[in-house]
């Protein structure tokens, strides 16, 4: 990894690239409003899902760090992902992103026919998605933040044992659905896009552009894992909520340097507190 310094770079306020025209396409007046972040991987998790889902929303972008009262009235921690709902008196409103991302798949049961979830004949194989995305939120996404806070060479290192070692342990656990009920989302070759190539693509994503740039950062190597990586960050749900590389680097610059009050996200980080 090459020396860098903090060259006091900013988060962005607005997607750029393909998530841009998606925002622009999503800029109507609808039942479900998504407040959200540009840069926020938790964001992309909900955004993902309506995508896929086919659920009708409008996109508003917020200012996660100055926290309007529009988001606090939707989100007490002030966080995003939120949705309001606007087709209640007064609008009702959800918080927390699998929370979000079960809701829709609900609201997409009886309206849009979609489904992120093995078939609920197979209760065994979404017990086995449940697992991978236990793995996910427990010890992947707080190993990235870990990984990327790190200052110190040797706790870098350490940090990026500990991200691979939880990439490798989500691959045996895909291998073991695989083995058990024939694979589930995009691990299974021609499958489509599942619950758990949602819940962690935002970070697998992020650790190819931010962690590479800023870690030195090497996926592990595996060609069935590599060709899921290409089925993922192209189908069509996830690519078009992507921007353009240089608003991820900038973005986390600031957690790159482990800057102070980075985040909630990095504070809670920094003191061994679980993700808020």
């Amino acid at each position: 990894m090459a020396s860098m310094t903090d060259s006091g770079k900013h988060y962005h306020r607005e997607c750029t690239g393909l998530a841009l025209e998606t925002v622009k396409q999503r800029s109507g007046s609808e039942d479900i409003t998504l407040f959200a972040g540009c840069f926020c991987p938790f964001v992309q998790r909900v955004w993902v899902a309506l995508e896929y889902l086919d659920i009708p929303y409008k996109y508003y972008e917020v200012d996660p760090y100055k926290k309007p009262q529009a988001l606090l009235d939707v989100s007490p921690k002030g966080l995003v992902p939120a949705l309001k709902l606007n087709n209640y008196s007064p609008p009702r409103a959800l918080n927390e992103s699998t929370v979000i991302m079960e809701y829709l798949e609900d609201l997409a049961a009886y309206s849009t026919k979609r489904s992120l979830f093995p078939s609920a004949s197979d209760p065994y194989a979404r017990a086995l998605v449940r697992l991978q995305a236990d793995h996910v939120n427990r010890t992947l996404v707080p190993a990235f933040y870990r990984y990327l806070q790190a200052q110190d060479p040797e706790a870098q290192i350490a940090g990026g044992k500990e991200f691979h070692a939880a990439i490798e342990h989500l691959i045996e656990l895909f291998e073991r659905a695989a083995g058990e009920v024939g694979g589930t989302g995009l691990w299974k070759e021609g499958g489509e896009l599942g619950w758990v190539d949602v819940v962690v693509g935002p970070w697998i994503f992020r650790a190819t552009n931010v962690l590479k740039h800023y870690r030195g950062f090497e996926m592990p190597s595996g060609t069935k894992f590599h060709a899921w990586l290409g089925r993922l960050f192209e189908h069509p749900a996830f690519k078009k909520t992507c921007s353009t590389e240089e608003l991820y680097l900038d973005s986390y610059e600031r957690y790159a340097f482990n800057r102070p009050n980075t985040s909630q996200v990095a504070n809670a980080i920094n003191s061994g507190r679980g993700l808020p």
